[in-house]
């Protein structure tokens, strides 16, 4: 028993020691500079993985702005000087940013292949999404998600809501609740029709029941998203994984067919699913899970630190209120509860140059996405003032929250500034500089270039609609207004806006009105 495990000791031992003399890879002339790690495999995944903000500057500090990691078996070099952002972009010709994003999707979702030079499909995603999320469409749903936003808070939260009662909730909670349920009835229609159902009330709470039970397979699959990303299978993972097939098995076009008031986006991707896929009817499934989650994961926690932040700030809630009521008054809405709803367009909407500083600004301190492209040849990538080499397979990347918490940039960047992103005049500020050069690229948390989440628009807009029903309609207040900010939850990092690493507990009631 003794020599066997030293035997198997033994080999384990060589087995590192080869790979830290053979399997290492070595810097060759003209690349970034390297840093492999001392893991096999993992390379720097767990440091990079504990802090990557705190990571990245220490390597940036050591190396300069362009470096190579080794991160679970992939080589990543990071680009960290801002005036150089572009030269990425213009690399279309080397570098492929579908690549990294179909086969994460693929993995995660556990569809086919959505790259068309696979075979699966014929589909263009980003075109579909660009098409339906932006122009006109953007119109529907916007109609659509203030419609539902106001039908969640109000009637079909009815019980919590007695008159002159407060509510207490974790403030995530009530936020993740309120987003999902309503983005959820604005892209995938609803099972009754509310104009001529004699039984609607019973429905809508059957209806109701459903969609909070998709919310808890939404928040089990969620969970684990980071490690199916880093790529284990789900397989190692029961619950998310039985989560995950709950989500199909609703999303199923049999089953949406039965729903009304479905968006032009979910109609159209079961048309092109049906017409020009050869996917099964559960990986058709699986790519709406796909759009359930890309629709959700961002914008729950970008609508929570929103709120947080104006709750924790007066002077911002106070200017932020006074704006919406300015835009209620100016389109002649009247707030009331007996049943007629606020109305507000697209471009009422935009006339909120301080809602959407003050949601920029949540934004910029909760954002941490990576901006992925990956090689398809060898290649020599020109900077502003040099060149590297890159090899075929390697992936370029760029951690925009090295440039949301630089000070050259953004002064006291670790404190919330509600009017940060505007100008002397009111109106969006655009001017932002680093050693006295204005930037190009200053705020990035929906990516950048040709890949810039075709979705954001409509993300901020619920947003602000979220946030100008809550002013008009309820009281709000932190139970302990002196609470501290809960820390980013850091397991995310990479994926878009990270979560709270605990909820805050806030009180809300009806106004009197």
């Amino acid at each position: 028993m003794f020599l066997a495990s030293w035997l198997w000791g033994a080999a384990v031992i060589v087995c590192c020691v080869s790979w830290f003399l053979l399997g290492r890879r070595r810097r060759r002339q003209g690349e970034p500079p390297l840093e492999n790690g001392f893991l096999p495999y993992l390379g720097c995944a767990l440091k990079f993985g504990a802090n990557p903000l705190e990571f990245l500057k220490e390597k940036q500090k050591k190396h300069g702005h362009i470096f190579t990691c080794h991160v679970a078996g992939k080589y990543i070099h990071f680009l960290t000087d801002p005036f150089s952002y572009h030269a990425l972009m213009r690399q279309g010709k080397h570098l492929d940013w579908k690549k990294f994003h179909f086969a994460t999707s693929a993995k995660a979702f556990g569809h086919g292949s959505i790259d068309p030079a696979e075979g699966n499909t014929t589909e263009n995603f980003h075109q579909t999404f660009i098409r339906t999320l932006q122009g006109n469409a953007l119109d529907a749903l916007i109609e659509a998600m203030m419609e539902n936003l106001q039908y969640v808070m109000l009637q079909s939260r009815t019980p919590k809501l007695q008159s002159n009662t407060w509510v207490t909730e974790g403030l995530y909670t009530f936020c993740c609740q309120v987003m999902f349920e309503s983005g959820f009835l604005t892209l995938f229609g609803k099972e009754f029709n509310s104009n001529n159902d004699k039984n609607l009330s019973s429905k809508q709470e059957t209806e109701r029941a459903h969609i909070l039970n998709a919310l808890e397979n939404f928040k089990e699959f969620d969970k684990i998203f980071p490690a199916l990303v880093a790529g284990l299978p789900i397989h190692l993972f029961k619950s998310a994984h039985s989560a995950r097939e709950k989500l199909g098995e609703a999303l199923l076009h049999k089953n949406l067919l039965k729903r009304d008031n479905l968006s032009e986006l979910v109609t159209l991707r079961m048309f092109l699913n049906d017409t020009l896929s050869t996917f099964d009817d559960m990986e058709k499934a699986k790519t709406h899970v796909a759009v359930l989650w890309a629709s959700q994961a961002n914008t729950i926690p970008a609508t929570f630190w929103t709120l947080f932040y104006l709750l924790k700030n007066p002077e911002a809630m106070r200017a932020a209120t006074k704006e919406v009521q300015r835009v209620l008054e100016s389109a002649e809405e009247s707030v009331s509860l007996d049943g007629k709803h606020i109305s507000l367009t697209r471009k009422q909407l935009d006339n909120m140059p301080i809602l959407d500083s003050i949601i920029k600004e949540a934004m910029r301190l909760s954002s941490a996405s990576m901006t992925f492209r990956v090689a398809k040849e060898d290649f020599t990538l020109h900077l502003e003032n040099d060149f590297y080499n890159i090899r075929k397979d390697d992936i370029v990347a760029l951690y925009p929250q090295l440039l949301h918490f630089d000070p050259e940039i953004y002064a006291d960047p670790l404190t919330f500034k509600y009017d940060r992103f505007l100008n002397e005049n009111g109106e969006e500020k655009t001017d932002f500089y680093r050693n006295g050069r204005k930037l190009k690229h200053y705020y990035m948390p929906f990516g950048t270039g040709i890949a810039k989440c075709p979705g954001r628009l409509f993300a901020v807009h619920e947003i602000k609609q979220f946030l100008a029903l809550m002013f008009s309609y309820f009281e709000i207040e932190l139970v302990d207004r002196n609470v501290q900010c809960p820390s980013l939850d850091q397991s995310r990092a990479g994926l878009g806006i990270l979560q709270p690493s605990n909820d805050i507990d806030f009180r809300y009631r009806l106004k009197c009105l």
